[in-house]
């Protein structure tokens, strides 16, 4: 069984510590505690992980963010991957810092990356799991919150948070989005 998990990101040094950039950093701790490392590969980096018979590619898009959906539909045809095996994580202002949201279906929720892979793939049927990275922000300052980065606080709480991301992330893997959800969400 092949899946594929997409972290949404920019890239570039200046982006990597950026609240919108979690998709990546989960993505990194993954792969880190699964001893793989990240190549460059077309629209992207990817790595594989195996685990319990599961074949999991990961990929962090080089097309940047709002042009997502290009390297998600590469990577599911050169792949052959269904629809009901792709997994996106991504920021979401709408949640407390750290908290996980999974869904197996649903809107972008004005998120322009997961926007142009609904676009691109011409369907909202995808599981997405979202990184609560809060909204302490005044009116109009959304993109300087988003690009900016952690503070300390979070900081010190993002070790525990991403190991859950990737519990979360190889329980989809192994027994589904709805026994996930139901264990992931509560958290």
């Amino acid at each position: 069984m092949k899946y594929l998990v997409v972290g949404l990101g920019n890239i570039g040094a200046e982006y990597a510590a950026t609240r919108h950039n979690i998709g990546f950093r989960v993505l990194d701790a993954l792969a880190e505690a699964s001893n793989v490392t990240f190549m460059a590969s077309r629209y992207g980096s990817t790595a594989t992980v195996r685990h319990k018979g599961r074949q999991i590619l990961l990929l962090k898009p080089s097309t940047y963010m709002n042009l997502s959906g290009k390297a998600v539909r590469y990577w599911m045809e050169q792949e052959k991957i269904p629809i009901e095996n792709l997994l996106v994580i991504s920021d979401d202002i709408a949640l407390p810092f750290g908290q996980l949201r999974m869904r197996k279906k649903g809107s972008a929720g004005g998120h322009n990356g997961l926007k142009n892979i609904s676009e691109l793939l011409g369907r909202e049927d995808y599981a997405r799991m979202r990184f609560g990275v809060g909204g302490d922000f005044a009116r109009g300052h959304q993109v300087d919150y988003v690009l900016g980065e952690w503070t300390d606080e979070e900081q010190k709480a993002m070790p525990e948070r991403l190991k859950v991301f990737c519990d979360a992330i190889l329980s989809f893997a192994c027994v589904g989005p709805d026994l996930t959800m139901n264990t992931f969400n509560k958290k």
